[in-house]
């Protein structure tokens, strides 16, 4: 009964002075309200880029040639993958459900009077299944037409748009690097990662690319997908060994290869995206700290101008304790008021920047809890020192206060 006797009297100096009572939990509002917009701005960011990774398989394994000495930088030689290993990986490492080669490069198209750059992709008749592209209109390529290296591609979104604008390319012939090939097929946009946009390139038949486009007859990378991605590791040692052997490289000898992991990548990213977020959760929480060190500030000010008023209470048998919980309350009442209000901001804003920006944003129950809860916790924190400073004021001093 007595809490609630001192809830009514802290409620009651609170609604007396709203403007202050306002300014004080401004703090607050704009802490919780930055916590939860920020958490949710870089959850969304870290959703859709996932997102956008997993459309090319978390389950992909790549094969690159030469040796790997860090983690972007490649050394030795650089043509020590054939259509021949890919075919040899395919026979005989078990778990797999394909394998795809490839070469890429960059080149001119033309059509008509228009024109782009754009990244010219040779693949085997499997690359689509494995890299998650779906046909829009049209085929992809078979493995008869990749055999008699057919000048035929298929056509990203993003060059669908530069070269025909939108039209029905089915039949067209453009130009590659001068070369003439006809448009078989189109594929559905993935979307573009900040680095790379998978929609703006042609796929063309493996051999093809080797043998009239590019000049060459090693291949860049190969991919291999597994069947289950808890295989993965067992591939990899599986291909490692496989192509050691065909390579005919020595026990001491290192690989003229390199295996990269996709789910490795992801996990790595996922991280990076997480420590991120909480980055930004993290300064945003600063606010809060400032919003706290003005509810310390106010309470401070509110117990010096009722010096008296305690004075009177504890010269009338209050106890220490329960002027400690009135100030107290005061304090937490506050941080609770800005915390609601600033959850309620936080939200309004998060939704705002998703509507206006175009930008995908999360507001998960975890972020609301930790942001309220912490605007509360800060409450009671910076409230504790003018809470105890009164009800261990003096009652005579208290009493002959001016």
């Amino acid at each position: 009964m007595l809490i609630w006797v001192l809830f009514k009297m802290a409620l009651r100096s609170l609604v007396t002075h709203k403007l202050r009572t306002f300014l004080t939990a401004l703090g607050i509002i704009i802490g919780v309200a930055s916590v939860i917009s920020m958490i949710s701005i870089g959850e969304g960011a870290r959703n859709q880029t996932q997102s956008t990774i997993s459309k090319f398989g978390t389950n992909i394994i790549t094969i690159k040639p030469g040796q790997q000495k860090s983690r972007h930088v490649t050394t030795g030689k650089v043509d020590t993958l054939t259509l021949d290993d890919a075919n040899f990986v395919k026979e005989n490492i078990p778990l797999i459900t394909g394998v795809a080669a490839q070469v890429y490069r960059s080149a001119q198209l033309k059509f008509e009077n228009k024109n782009t750059n754009t990244t010219v992709r040779g693949t085997g008749a499997s690359y689509a299944r494995l890299a998650n592209f779906e046909m829009d209109r049209g085929r992809y390529f078979n493995a008869e037409e990749i055999r008699s290296a057919k000048r035929i591609c298929v056509v990203g979104s993003t060059v669908l748009k530069n070269l025909f604008e939108n039209r029905n390319p089915l039949g067209k012939t453009i130009k590659v690097d001068g070369k003439n090939f006809l448009v078989i097929g189109t594929t559905v946009s993935k979307g573009a990662l900040s680095w790379f946009d998978p929609d703006d390139q042609i796929f063309i038949p493996i051999t093809t690319a080797q043998k009239r486009v590019f000049g060459m007859d090693h291949v860049q990378s190969i991919d291999v997908q597994a069947g289950k991605i808890e295989d993965l590791e067992i591939i990899i040692e599986d291909i490692t060994r496989v192509l050691r052997q065909k390579h005919d490289i020595a026990e001491d000898k290192d690989d003229d290869f390199y295996v990269q992991n996709s789910a490795q990548f992801l996990r790595s990213w996922e991280d990076s995206a997480k420590t991120f977020t909480y980055l930004l959760g993290g300064i945003a929480a600063i606010s809060l700290m400032v919003g706290g060190i003005g509810i310390m500030n106010i309470m401070l000010v509110s117990v010096t101008e009722r010096t008296r008023e305690i004075g009177i209470r504890k010269a009338i048998g209050a106890k220490k304790k329960e002027i400690l919980e009135q100030f107290l309350i005061e304090s937490v009442l506050i941080s609770f008021l800005g915390g609601g209000i600033g959850v309620l901001v936080g939200i309004g804003i998060s939704r705002v920047v998703s509507g206006l920006g175009d930008w995908e944003t999360v507001v998960s129950t975890q972020s609301i809890l930790l942001a309220f809860g912490f605007s509360v916790a800060i409450g009671v924190f910076f409230g504790f020192y003018p809470a105890n400073k009164a009800a261990n004021l003096n009652p005579i001093d208290a009493l002959r206060y001016e």
